[in-house]
């Protein structure tokens, strides 16, 4: 059974939590720390308590409740890192699914570094570099 899905932009990593019908909305808790996730319902075990892959920015991470989702925003402590899954050990990328994010996540800094400039169909040929470190780093 798949616990969570999750995607991530440059800034952040994003997971989403199908929950159980017939539960009051308020009795489900999120709990963020800089490497450790906890969610579930009050007065039970947690459903989710692992170490995250990466640290986060617990300040600016936060969580909501959509449509029986819980929505998790976990704003990454190093932008433009690319991250194999955001709960450690769970939900990893494969090696193949790395460099295509890590090639979707690059194009995304091309985009926000030059504005006026489309890389709709730019493409990358061979290894592709680190969104983080290339050409030195991300300015913040």
């Amino acid at each position: 059974m798949k616990v969570f899905e999750w995607d991530q932009t440059l800034e952040e990593a994003n997971i989403y939590i199908s929950l159980p019908q017939n539960v009051p909305t308020k009795l489900f808790y999120c709990k963020i720390q800089p490497k450790h996730l906890e969610v579930g319902i009050k007065g039970s075990s947690p459903y989710l308590n692992h170490d995250l892959t990466c640290p986060v920015k617990v300040d600016s991470s936060f969580w909501t409740l959509e449509d029986d989702v819980m929505h998790i925003t976990l704003q990454k402590r190093e932008k433009g890192q690319t991250w194999p899954s955001p709960i450690d050990g769970q939900g990893e990328l494969d090696s193949l699914s790395v460099d295509h994010e890590q090639r979707r996540l690059m194009l995304q800094r091309f985009q926000e570094e030059h504005p006026g400039f489309d890389f709709s169909q730019a493409e990358f040929t061979g290894i592709c570099p680190d969104p983080k470190t290339f050409m030195g780093g991300i300015k913040h």
